[in-house]
């Protein structure tokens, strides 16, 4: 067969068939992986790529038209009554978590039902009730809600990093008034997070917590504005507000605007870099546009590490997109009202030589554990490339509960086990609508570098994210990635299920868009990573303390001093829970670690911290086989009856081993 045949015989191929017709195929054939791992992700892809797949063939060989009058649609009254309801739901949403003092069962609850009722404005809203203004205002009104009603119900803060990023190095930068209170840390070269807050600091004359929350936090909530702009290149405003909403609703951004760190803030420009890189793709550009664009994406640089990679990793689909659609296999279509409007691909290959040779340049003198930062993560990649990776050598769930050492140790019970299909009932719902507009936008007359490049992208950020961890490679750090995947992933489901609309079957239609509006919301925000200030599920790791917890960890740098790991002996390291033991650690305030624990003994630790809620609540504990573990300790096995109290206020005690030469 000559060349030019097998041409002619590509461009006669339907593609989106063929590629639904292959994903069912590779669907039932990873069927059979469920029986050798054990993972929630290995056990739930293949149906939902099977799913999507079924849905999508179902859609193309059906008859309905788009004119379809069983479609089901909201009366005009109803429509126009909801938001209302949903605003009514935002102040439900306060006033349980400040009768609760927390955002409780039921905040998440009233969140859930808020959250279905956006969705059936945006899904079966008559054109004549159709509002984009109303309803994007409803979705940031919603995303503010949930991410403030925790931010204010907590003392201190939420997470593991931002106790580092705020105590540590933004309060250095504000009092040494430059950039060299933190020249051996590697955010010496991306500090434009701690700029920020400490300028904001400044300006507003306000604390650091109020600093940040005045200047990112009101940001974070406007951000799935950036996703509905970039959408709107692409399709109609209902779909784009659609994708808004869904990114509004994801776990993982709901926790990076609970826990505001630099990864917050790359999110938002990533958002900003993804917008502008569609629109350059969309439209007849400019010059300022493609500024624009390099210019984001150095700001991107000059914030976070991870972020950047990121970023690198959309660009260089944007560059596969552009040789592919050069090939001649894809045509390019006219205008038409149901494809997208057809540009030449924009060659952006020097924007992604300029960006990864900033990056080296960076990285090569970042301070990072003892070296530079690219040296030492590409070091570490090698060593767990040559040591421990391995298909099969599956990485844990989505949640943060192996953050001290290793998967948890106990045997599952079958409230667990739900718990966690609930956890990622949400993603695999995202991940369903997106798998259904990737199979539509390979059509050769919807091909166009804009969806290719969001196709590609999320498709090697799956691999990052769910591929390399199967391998027991996770030096990418696959939990911060989800957040930035979400982006494309809500863009590319709203092309998808515009098109189901279209065409599918009208009753399955209804039945599934009823079975996600109400399921998608509820699932998200309950999840464990949306509820990192106090979870509903169970084996949920929570990242938030109360005030005694809080006053303990400054009171107790007060009275030792603060010491370094090099001033105090090994035995005299502070030993309590996880993640307790991150807040004494990363604000400088002792030296600490987890402490072990073996069944029904108590500790042997010199210096230990007890807080009431390693007795009721989900705190992790290392095991014999050196793993963390969820244990529910009482007081008597952490500070023991021999040992002396050194602090107390009523919540948490410090105990510690009297020195064998005290006097009696």
């Amino acid at each position: 067969m000559s060349m030019g045949s097998v041409s002619d015989w590509l461009r006669a191929r339907r593609f989106d068939v063929d590629a639904a017709v292959l994903a069912l195929i590779a669907a039932l054939a990873m069927v059979p992986l469920r029986l050798l791992f054990s993972q929630v992700y290995v056990e739930t892809i293949p149906l939902v790529l099977g799913g999507a797949a079924i849905l999508y063939l179902l859609s193309v060989y059906s008859s309905r038209g788009e004119n379809d009058e069983a479609a089901f649609v909201l009366p005009v009254g109803l429509s126009r009554l909801l938001p209302s309801v949903v605003v009514l739901g935002t102040a439900g949403m306060l006033l349980a978590a400040v009768l609760a003092g927390e955002r409780g069962v039921a905040f998440y609850a009233v969140a859930g039902v808020t959250g279905t009722l956006l969705l059936s404005q945006i899904l079966f809203a008559k054109e004549e009730a159709f509002n984009p203004s109303i309803l994007l205002l409803q979705v940031v009104l919603v995303a503010g809600t949930v991410r403030f009603a925790a931010i204010a119900t907590t003392p201190g803060f939420i997470g593991i990093d931002i106790w580092t990023h705020l105590p540590e190095l933004t309060s250095s930068i504000l009092e040494a008034g430059s950039l060299d209170a933190i020249s051996d840390d590697k955010h010496y070269v991306s500090p434009l997070y701690h700029l920020l807050v400490a300028s904001s600091s400044l300006i507003y004359d306000v604390p650091l917590r109020t600093a940040l929350y005045l200047s990112l936090g009101l940001v974070i909530p406007l951000s799935p504005l950036l996703v509905y702009m970039a959408t709107r290149e692409l399709v109609a405003e209902r779909w784009a507000v659609l994708a808004a909403a869904l990114f509004s609703f994801g776990d993982y951004v709901i926790e990076w605007g609970m826990h505001i760190i630099p990864t917050s803030m790359g999110l938002v420009i990533f958002l900003a870099v993804l917008y502008a890189l569609i629109r350059l793709m969309q439209t007849d550009y400019a010059a300022r546009d493609f500024a624009l664009l390099a210019g984001l994406s150095v700001a991107l640089i000059l914030t976070h590490q991870v972020s950047s990679f990121i970023m690198l990793v959309v660009f260089g689909g944007a560059v596969v997109a552009y040789f592919l659609l050069n090939l001649g296999i894809y045509r390019v279509s006219r205008l038409r009202p149901d494809v997208f409007r057809a540009r030449n691909p924009v060659n952006i290959l020097g924007l992604v030589v300029f960006d990864v040779g900033l990056i080296t340049f960076l990285w090569s003198f970042t301070p990072y554990k003892g070296g530079t930062f690219l040296e030492t993560i590409l070091s570490f990649l090698a060593e767990t490339v040559s040591s421990s990776a391995g298909f099969g050598n599956l990485a844990g769930g989505a949640s943060a509960a192996s953050a001290s050492g290793g998967e948890s140790a106990g045997a599952s019970t079958p409230l667990v086990e739900l718990a966690g299909y609930i956890d990622v009932l949400g993603f695999l719902l995202l991940l369903l609508g997106t798998f259904v507009g990737c199979l539509y936008v390979v059509h050769r007359d919807r091909a166009k570098q804009s969806v290719f490049t969001l196709l590609i992208g999320t498709a090697i950020m799956l691999v990052f994210t769910l591929g390399l961890p199967m391998f027991g490679i996770r030096n990418f750090i696959p939990q911060r990635w989800f957040a930035f995947m979400y982006a494309p992933m809500a863009i590319l489901t709203a092309v998808g299920v515009r098109y189901l609309a279209a065409n599918l079957n009208a009753k399955i239609l209804v039945a599934g868009l009823l079975v996600a509006a109400l399921v998608f919301p509820g699932a998200m925000v309950v999840s464990r990573n949306g509820t990192l200030d106090n979870p509903v599920l169970p084996a949920g790791e929570t990242l938030s303390y109360d005030e005694q917890s809080v006053a303990a960890v400054d009171t107790i740098g007060q009275m030792t001093g603060g010491p370094e790991p090099m001033e105090i002996r090994p035995d005299q390291q502070l030993r309590t829970d996880h993640p307790y033991q991150t807040v004494f650690k990363r604000t400088g305030a002792y030296t600490a670690d987890t402490a072990n624990v073996t069944d029904g003994q108590p500790v042997d630790h010199d210096v230990v911290v007890y807080r009431e809620f390693q007795s009721d609540g989900t705190t992790y504990f290392m095991n014999g086989d050196g793993y963390g573990q969820v244990r529910n300790i009482p007081q008597e096995r952490i500070c023991r009856p021999g040992q002396s109290t050194l602090y107390d206020n009523g919540d948490v005690t410090m105990c510690v081993t009297p020195s064998e030469n005290s006097d009696s």
